[in-house]
């Protein structure tokens, strides 16, 4: 992928900021970026190139070294994102990888199709941001002259008009087929209105298309989770796989590899939310690494963590510019990776996260990510961003200690810290938290 605006000269040492482009208007809005290219330690496409056999085999453990120690440079992050998701095997051949592809976008056209059937608006180049049904499944009709967003920046490209729901299939108007189509069609407004929401300081985003594309891609999701559906917060998690990757195909694959890791954050009961259980376990692990802070946080009667929702359920897009956000995820993954993982996903769909490989493989540990080495030898199955959010808390523990005398001084201290955390250096202290609370459990 080359640079959007054209001006990177090398590949190998040019600016990330080229890549991503922000918006005159929000210049002095967005953080700077922490990442920068590194020779030596970046994952550039030379290095890349050169991790292949001849017929296309990869060497995981070679290239997750290299990202490991300086993420990946922006021309190629969106194909080792493909691995690093498992959307590809690194035992696989390049024709087999190719014939998987043309499988994998075929099924997208046809999922997008259906999508099609029941709301023309699917694949227009336009997205709603108006509902278009009422709960009873009944068409809303707005006035000819009334666009759902009259923002001019998108030139009234985000409009209803004729988005009006088609008429269900004779073979399919079963009363259960019939609500969840119902249900579909009144997420599509919202889906929308995230959408119009997401990374708007991006001059990527200044084209109609590529909002509509990310829409598309939502929407498609939507209807094909039959579980999940759409939840707010998806929309941060898709967006980096539009801007990285071409292909719409491609880049719904991403995000549904993506939505597989994280999927159970979203699913809420009238009792709990999906992230509760992480949430659960990440008060036990500062309660092991740090007693004395996870005490006052009991103590102030944030027991329940819920102030760390946001950066569990987004993984830190709010934390981070989104180029730094795209730093720490290709770290966290590659920090995470499970050369089993593919093979799991690829056999069945299960709300599961990751599929270990059996002890007596521990031979093969190098082709794992440093992280899961350890997850996998002590037998856990935690996941990094939960040390992630641990590191943050411990380290800034004298100031919670010292000045947080509420909830809302803890949520004011992490608001603080926005756009004033090194990628990297959190990955490092994750680990070293990880270290700490799997010792501390081996004692007890």
């Amino acid at each position: 992928m080359g640079c959007f605006e054209g001006g990177c000269m090398n590949p190998e040492l040019g600016e990330t900021d080229c890549f991503y482009e922000i918006r005159p208007e929000f210049v002095h809005e967005v953080p700077k970026t922490r990442f920068k290219p590194r020779v030596g330690k970046t994952l550039s496409m030379r290095k890349w190139n050169s991790a292949f056999t001849l017929d296309g085999h990869l060497d995981i453990a070679k290239v997750l070294n290299r990202i490991q120690r300086g993420g990946v440079h922006p021309s190629i992050k969106g194909v080792v994102w493909e691995f690093l998701l498992a959307c590809y095997d690194p035992n696989s051949t390049f024709e087999e990888r190719n014939q998987l592809r043309k499988h994998r976008r075929d099924q997208y056209s046809n999922w997008k199709a259906e999508c099609k059937k029941m709301e023309p608006m699917i694949g227009s180049g336009r997205y709603i941001t108006m509902p278009i049904i009422s709960e009873d499944g009944k068409p809303v009709q707005y006035p000819s002259n009334n666009n759902c967003d009259s923002d001019s920046e998108h030139n009234g490209t985000v409009a209803v008009l004729n988005a009006f729901p088609t008429k269900l299939d004779v073979n399919v108007t079963e009363a259960a087929v019939e609500k969840k189509v119902i249900q579909w069609k009144l997420g599509l407004h919202q889906i929308g209105l995230d959408v119009h929401r997401t990374d708007r300081t991006l001059v990527f985003y200044e084209s109609a298309a590529n909002l509509a594309k990310l829409w598309d891609i939502l929407a498609v999701y939507a209807w094909m989770d039959k579980d999940i559906g759409y939840c707010q917060g998806m929309s941060d998690l898709c967006s980096p796989m539009v801007i990285l990757v071409e292909n719409e195909a491609d880049a719904f694959w991403c995000f549904e590899r993506l939505m597989r890791r994280v999927r159970g954050n979203f699913k809420c009961t009238k009792n709990s939310v999906g992230v509760q259980s992480q949430l659960s376990t990440l008060a036990e692990v500062l309660r092991v690494v740090d007693p004395k802070l996870h005490q006052h946080i009991e103590d102030l009667d944030g027991g329940q963590y819920l102030f760390a929702f946001r950066m569990l359920m987004v993984l830190f897009r709010r934390e981070f510019s989104v180029v730094d956000a795209m730093h720490l995820w290709e770290m966290m993954w590659a920090m995470e990776y499970n050369p089993n993982t593919f093979s799991a996903y690829e056999e069945l769909y299960e709300d599961t996260t990751k599929c270990r490989l059996p002890k007596e493989n521990d031979m093969q540990l190098k082709k794992y990510g440093k992280f899961e080495r350890k997850n996998v030898k002590a037998g856990s199955e935690d996941s990094l961003s939960i040390f992630l959010v641990a590191s943050v808390l411990e380290a800034r523990n004298k100031r919670f200690l010292r000045e947080a005398k509420g909830l809302d001084d803890i949520i004011k201290i992490l608001n603080d810290i926005n756009g004033d955390i090194d990628a990297k250096e959190a990955c490092k202290e994750a680990l070293n938290v990880q270290k700490k609370y799997l010792r501390q459990i081996k004692k007890l």
